[in-house]
């Protein structure tokens, strides 16, 4: 529910792209062949990376560059800066803005809620 959350309030200021960079990351982690990866990392670029993608993230020039470099023999981690540097991004700045959110304060009235009834089940 909180990711769910997280993500529409990313998708009202039009950066939702950033969750979406590190989810995709985090499963490209976990790949296990090595065709996989190959594919998997040319998505990650081609959505997120290179100019002008349909949800290209906001990296300094160093680090696409350095990604750019290394896409034809990717690693499972050749996207590790760029998504150490969305987690900072998002941490710094839109996740304590969601703190203050409607989607926020939504999300912990419906949790306070549930926990109300799970503790008084006749409710």
């Amino acid at each position: 529910d909180g990711l769910a959350a997280f993500r529409t309030f990313l998708k009202s200021e039009f950066s939702e792209e950033n969750v979406e960079f590190w989810l995709a990351c985090e499963d490209f982690k976990k790949t296990k062949s090595s065709a996989k990866i190959a594919s998997k990392a040319q998505k990650i670029y081609s959505d997120f990376i290179q100019a002008d993608a349909p949800k290209e993230i906001n990296i300094d020039f160093h680090t696409k560059k350095h990604i750019s470099q290394n896409i034809s023999e990717p690693t499972l981690s050749c996207f590790d800066d760029a998504q150490r540097l969305i987690y900072s991004l998002m941490a710094k700045d839109s996740f304590p803005r969601f703190l203050r959110s409607e989607e926020y304060k939504e999300l912990v009235k419906k949790q306070q809620n549930g926990n109300q009834k799970r503790w008084l089940p006749f409710l």
